[in-house]
């Protein structure tokens, strides 16, 4: 097991990664907000780009409290990620597809649930370093929990109007 300076690198490299991921989740979050707010994803959506972007907060200020340096340069190269991820082809040359915000709403949900994580990995730290508040964490953990019901949710109506497919109501039997 590394010793303190190796460990409190760790936890630099940690937390900064998910800076990293937290900045391009808020940038995703606020563009699917602008292109999708008349729609009937609209409110949910500027509910939880709202929420996402007090979470990134919570976090940046998570990492002043550790005395944690920010990376800027993890932040930019997040930043910069996000709209390259936009350029994916989509079946479409120069206008987006109805896929578009089908692979949107995953790529949030893997976000929200990596965050997840983080506030899960942050719990038992909590009681180890008195700068961790295990209310708080409990509570960003709770409220990422449900934001990722929100975006099954939002998902699976998505399919429906983009593939047309309608959910089962009884699960396929096993072969």
């Amino acid at each position: 097991m590394p010793d303190g300076p190796a460990r409190h690198r760790m936890l630099d490299i940690y937390l900064n990664d998910h800076l990293a991921g937290a900045t391009s989740g808020t940038a995703l979050a606020r563009r699917m907000v602008q292109e999708h707010h008349a729609s009937a994803y609209g409110n949910d959506l500027g509910k939880l780009a709202t929420e996402i972007a007090q979470d990134r907060r919570a976090l940046a200020a998570l990492l002043r409290d550790l005395d944690v340096p920010v990376r800027r340069y993890k932040r930019g190269l997040a930043w910069l990620a996000e709209r390259i991820g936009r350029m994916k082809p989509n079946g479409r040359l120069l206008r987006r597809s109805g896929l578009a915000v089908l692979v949107e709403l995953e790529a949030l949900r893997l976000g929200v649930q990596g965050k997840a994580s983080l506030w899960r990995a942050l719990l038992p730290v909590s009681a180890l370093e008195p700068r961790l508040d295990a209310d708080r964490l409990e509570q960003l953990l709770r409220r990422a929990e449900q934001q990722i019901k929100t975006l099954d949710a939002l998902h699976a109506r998505a399919v429906v109007q983009v593939l047309r497919l309608h959910p089962r109501s009884t699960p396929h039997p096993a072969p």
